[in-house]
Formats: C-alpha cells, structure tokens, sequence
C-alpha cells in the first residue's frame, strides 16, 4: 500500500508507539486522525501538524467510539487504514500474600484492562470495517499485541487481552480477506515508553532486559517501523509480526 493521501486512523495515537507511528504516517503523507483519552496530549500532538484529525475518544465505551469513527469518515470521505494500538498496562498477580492476608487481583481493574485492550478493538474495527464494506475500500487493519500474549507474570488481565487481540486478528483476516481487507498484528516486546516504564518496578525491568539478548528495550520508532512495514506489505495478512529482541528466542 502507498500511504500517500490515505486516510489513517490511529488509536492511542497521542504518545508512545502511536505518536512516533503518526510521525511517519504524516511523513509518508497520509492524512491522519488520532483518537485519544488524554486530551492534553492531543492538544500538544494537534499543535505540531495543523493537518490532523485529533479527537478526545474513549476507546473503551461503543458510542464513543461510533461518534469519532463517523466524524472522521464524513469528514474525509473514506477509511483506508486502522492502527488499534491504546492500551494500558497493569501488573498484578492472581493473588499474593501481604501484610494483610492473601490479596486478590482486582476485579475492576481486570474489566478495566479487558475493556481498553481487547473490547476496544472490536468496537474500532467494527465501525471501521462497516465503512470499508460499504466503499469497497481494499483496506488494512493492524492490531497492536504484545509479547505478553503468551503469558507473563504478574499481567493476567493484560496477557489475556493481548492474546485476544491476536485471536481477532487471525480471524479477522480470515473473514475480510474475501473482501480485499488485510488484518495482521504486531507484537512488542518492552518497549521504551512512559507506559511501560511506569507499570512496573525499575528491579522487574532490569530482568526483562537482562533476559533480551539484545540487553535493552525497544525503541518506540522501532515499533512503529514494524506497522509501517505491514501497512506497505500487501501479501502480510493474518499473522502477528514479534519485534522483541529476541526475548522469546
């Protein structure tokens, strides 16, 4: 895919691996909306490119999500391209002996985490793909996993989003492709971003990134390169691209 003039959406957008993505994309010269729960952060992206489609977007609730989609698609006409990358990231485990007794993993914060991670994508993607359907549009969905899909612990409701995400992503492509829609995932492995560094103490990094043969957490732009790739590959559908560095050699 050339993604000059395509018009792009991209959750999360505001920071991390999307902000760096939505550099690229803007390089590449695709027209670009980002949905964002953090205003601010819109704000500060919207300043840098008068061009952007910013808009406050909580990914996790349906109508929300069913409002930007439309706004964007009757503002530019067509939807070429959705990057579901907004997550969040919590560590806890099942359950754990403190001071207290036995701890139990939270159960807001499990639907939480569900919600943002794994409903979110299906909620996007639907309103996304109707408008494609409804076009013809030969588009491209990518959805951002994480290494962590194959389990870790400390992050059941994570882990489990995130392995979700990759079961949507197979069988996404599996019922779009007839219909000229690419589906494919990517999955980071730590990456550095202000969400990584601050889900998890600086002794639990320190071991991930010792257990990296690379000896160091990705570099955001990195991440991004990944999507760039997929997005221009037109025969990668259906698989999950892993850049960890080697983590899980």
């Amino acid at each position: 895919m050339d993604l000059n003039e395509k018009r792009v959406i991209v959750t999360g957008g505001a920071s991390g691996i999307g902000m760096v993505l939505v550099d690229q994309l803007v390089d590449e010269g695709a027209i670009v909306g980002v949905l964002d729960i953090d205003q601010k952060a819109l704000l500060r992206l919207g300043g840098r490119y008068s061009s952007l489609y910013c808009r406050a977007c909580d990914v996790s609730q349906p109508d929300s999500v069913e409002t930007a989609v439309d706004d964007f698609f009757k503002e530019f006409g067509r939807i070429d391209v959705l990057v579901n990358n907004a997550g969040i990231v919590h560590s806890a485990l099942l359950v754990a002996l403190g001071p207290r007794g036995i701890v139990s993993h939270d159960i807001e914060m499990w639907d939480k985490i569900i919600s943002t991670n794994l409903s979110s994508v299906f909620y996007v993607t639907t309103q996304v793909v109707r408008r494609m359907v409804s076009q013809r549009t030969k588009g491209v969905i990518v959805n951002v996993s994480s290494i962590s899909a194959v389990g870790n612990i400390g992050q059941s409701a994570y882990s489990a989003a995130k392995a979700g995400v990759v079961a949507l992503t197979v069988t996404w492509a599996k019922e779009l492709g007839t219909l000229g829609i690419r589906v494919a995932g990517i999955a980071p492995g730590f990456t550095k971003t202000d969400t990584t560094i601050g889900s998890m103490s600086e002794t639990i990094l320190s071991n991930w990134i010792r257990d990296t043969p690379l000896r160091r957490m990705a570099k955001p732009k990195e991440i991004a390169d990944g999507i760039v790739f997929i997005l221009k590959s037109d025969f990668f559908n259906g698989r999950v691209l892993e850049i960890d560095g080697g983590l899980r050699i």
